[in-house]
Formats: structure tokens, sequence, C-alpha cells
């Protein structure tokens, strides 16, 4: 089910590499344990049942964009049964060096490479949506997502608040991080829908300037649950952090909590 890959394109096949795990240090275990625990809070409270890692058969869970692995780790911690796919090689193979007996698979969110109907659960933790340049492309995600995911199922949508992104938009900034200084640029684009992060590394280890990108369109926390009810998605709760609080204008995620229909 592996597929070669093309690194050149768009800004999300560059950057998810070895400096985007250098910028992000602080992106720990324990966030990722409390983002976990949510989403089996909320499972068991909708009666659902999910195979343990020791049983047979195949995984319960897909961790769509799983990066390094952080959920994948903390989930099996818990004894659910997960499997993994990125589009970022270097992310995957950071995975398989930190993870016992990971599975995981190279693809990209628009083309899932398994069958209808194939998981109970599906997570898309810390904003591994909206990365398109069309909406429609998202529209496609949120439709493969429901293809891979059982009737009845449940699909968990980590994103950010874009309310309190725009509003407390920082537009730059620099850091040290060990031998490199990283400068940050951010700015909303058409109109606040956008928001785009220019990132700069430089430094005696980085060799010549690096220059990477994030964008990630903003969608409003009512789109969100909007956009996955068209999907066939129906949201059931909408979060505002990983302890289960309300969502509102100040709190750090948009975090939904959807049923297959």
């Amino acid at each position: 089910m592996s597929e070669r890959l093309s690194d050149e394109g768009p800004w999300f096949r560059r950057w998810f590499g070895e400096e985007y795990l250098r910028v992000y240090p602080h992106r720990d275990e324990r966030e990722a344990r409390r983002a976990v625990e949510l989403l089996l809070h909320r499972l068991e409270n909708a009666g659902a049942a999910l195979t343990r890692t020791g049983r047979t058969g195949p995984p319960d869970v897909l961790d769509l964009a799983c990066g390094a692995g952080r959920h994948l780790g903390a989930l099996a911690d818990l004894d659910v049964s997960a499997v993994g796919l990125d589009l970022s090689e270097h992310l995957l193979q950071e995975a398989r060096a930190t993870l016992s007996a990971p599975r995981l698979l190279r693809g990209d969110m628009r083309h899932l490479p398994f069958a209808d109907a194939t998981f109970a659960v599906l997570t898309s933790f810390f904003t591994s949506f909206g990365y398109f340049e069309t909406e429609r492309e998202d529209r496609g995600v949120l439709r493969e997502i429901r293809r891979v995911v059982k009737p009845g199922g449940h699909v968990l949508l980590d994103f950010l608040n874009a309310e309190k992104v725009r509003a407390g938009l920082r537009p730059h900034d620099v850091r040290t991080i060990g031998d490199r200084e990283v400068v940050q640029q951010r700015r909303l684009l058409e109109d606040g829908r956008r928001v785009e992060k220019q990132i700069r590394i430089t430094g005696p280890g980085a060799g010549p300037p690096q220059r990477f990108t994030e964008r990630v369109r903003l969608y409003e926390s009512d789109e969100l649950t909007r956009l996955l009810g068209s999907e066939g998605l129906k949201p059931l709760e909408l979060f505002g952090d990983y302890g289960g609080g309300p969502h509102g204008p100040e709190t750090p995620r948009a975090i939904v909590f959807a049923r297959a229909v």
C-alpha cells in the first residue's frame, strides 16, 4: 500500500522534516496523552468498544497525519490498537525509531489507501486539516474520512481556534534553538480566511539559510461542524481544550467529536 511521492510541490511536502522537529521540540507526550484520553472518554460515553493491542485482527483506529507518532505512542500506552498514516517520510522514520512495533503507512489524506468502512475510529490531531489550496480539497478529505470509517464509527478532528488565532496573531518573533536562529513572520491572507507563517532558519549547523512556509485555512468552529455534517459526519460535541472544556473565543482548540452516519 506504499506509494512513491514527490518531495516537490506544496509547502507541506517540504516543511514536515528534520527542521520541523527542531523548531517544535515542546510538543510532548504529556499533551498527546491528554488528547488521547479525551478521545477514549468520549468513546466510552458513546458506548464504543475498541480492540486492544493484545488481540488479533486489524487495528480499530486510524491516526491520520500521525507525524512522528506522539499520539500513536499514547494510544499504545493505553492498549489501543492503531495504524498511522502521514505524507512525510522523515516523520514516519522518526515514528519507527521511537515506537514499538508501529503500524505506519505513507500516503496522502486526499486519497486514503484503505477499503471502505475499515476503521471504527479516525483521529486527526493537532491541526492536520485545512492545508490545501481549496476548500474543495478539504471537503474531499472529509469525504475520504467518511468513506474509511464504519457506519456508526467515530471521528475526532482537533483543530486550532480560528477566532483566537486572528485576535492574538504575532507578526514577528525570533528564537534560538540550539545552534539555530529561527525567525517567524505571520500574516493573515484572504481577508482573514487563511493564516501564513514564513520560517527562516540560520546557524552553523543549518548550512545556508533555509526557508519554509506553513499555511492553514481558518475554519470557524461552526464552519467545521457544518462541513463535517455535510459529508456524513454528524457532530456530537465540540471542545475547547484537551481537558474536554467547552469551546469559546479564548480556548486554544476547536475539537469536534463526530459520528459517521
